[in-house]
């Protein structure tokens, strides 16, 4: 077929300093640079095929410029959970792997599921994801260098430790005042913060998380954004057998921060406490009653956000 005249479904592998991209169903092939001074001409090329779909993989942060000029240019592009396309590459049989393989996979995978385009993250919703992010690496390293003081043997050592430790605490404060200075810089964001915040067991650092890498909150209903987390009990049933309810997949980073949250929740949020003990006197592993309290945190605030109300401590403030 000639990807000329008819709509095209397009994928993109992106690395460090190459974009390859490949046409489904075609021979078509095209190579650039990875850097703003070639989208100019990435552009281009796309608009000759005439679009139907452009999906890339999330990099780690590598394909946001691109994307986001692609989305300036009205193409319709989107980015997809690499493990969906290597799940996608092993049922083809494709256990290959070069960039124009991966390429050409992810236009298939285009064509073949067509994901449904989402909302690409403006400047200042990419900076206050960078920050966030930046300061959770810092607190993991600052968590292991206080492990290493506790076990260092030599006084020269556990010095150079400390400093270091007073050094990160240091940039982690600085960040907390970005953060806040940047949440402080728009106004939807300071609403969002005033609801999460609201709520007894959420404080600044998870109302940050939140806002950054969940602004699907109040948009989705609570089973959609249950599995978009990844903190909704998945089957795993065959014929007769019954197996165990599993979470899987989703966003884990925000896992992690609603898993803090939870057990924060347990101890001071009435609702969230009276649930646990619950479940806990039903005999439910502490796993899963943490896991249901995540589920139950997420549903309310989920809720709250699209109703626009903040916590209530003498009630339950919506029903998830």
């Amino acid at each position: 077929m000639s990807t000329k005249k008819s709509k095209s479904y397009i994928g993109i592998d992106v690395s460090k300093q190459l974009l390859e991209v490949a046409a489904h169903e075609s021979d078509y092939h095209f190579r650039c640079r990875n850097k703003a001074s070639a989208f100019g001409e990435l552009i281009a090329e796309l608009i000759s095929l005439r679009p139907a779909l452009i999906v890339l993989e999330a990099t780690g942060g590598l394909e946001s410029a691109v994307a986001s000029s692609l989305h300036a240019a009205d193409l319709p592009v989107v980015v997809v959970n690499p493990r969906q396309v290597r799940d996608f590459a092993k049922a083809l049989g494709q256990l290959a792997k070069t960039d124009r393989l991966d390429a050409r996979v992810l236009a298939h995978f285009a064509a073949a599921i067509k994901p449904p385009l989402r909302p690409i993250k403006s400047k200042e919703e990419q900076e206050l994801d960078a920050l966030t992010g930046r300061r959770g690496q810092l607190i993991e390293i600052l968590v292991d260098e206080k492990n290493r003081r506790a076990s260092a043997t030599s006084d020269t050592v556990r010095d150079q430790i400390e400093q270091h430790i007073d050094w990160l605490e240091k940039r982690i404060a600085e960040l907390d005042q970005q953060l806040k200075a940047l949440l402080q810089s728009s106004a939807a964001w300071q609403v969002k913060d005033q609801i999460l915040q609201s709520v007894p067991g959420i404080g600044p650092v998870v109302s940050c998380s939140m806002i950054a890498d969940l602004p699907e909150l109040g948009t989705l209903n609570r089973q959609q954004i249950s599995k978009l987390v990844g903190v909704a009990p998945l089957n795993r049933d065959s014929g007769q057998q019954r197996g165990t309810r599993h979470i899987y997949g989703g966003r884990a980073h925000l896992r992690s921060v609603l898993y803090m949250a939870a057990i924060t929740a347990v101890r001071h949020n009435p609702v969230i406490k009276e649930f646990y003990e619950r479940l806990r006197a039903n005999q439910k592993p502490f796993k899963v009653a943490i896991t249901a309290c995540m589920r139950k945190l997420l549903a309310i605030i989920n809720v709250m956000l699209r109703d626009r109300t903040c916590w209530k401590s003498r009630q339950e403030p919506v029903s998830a």
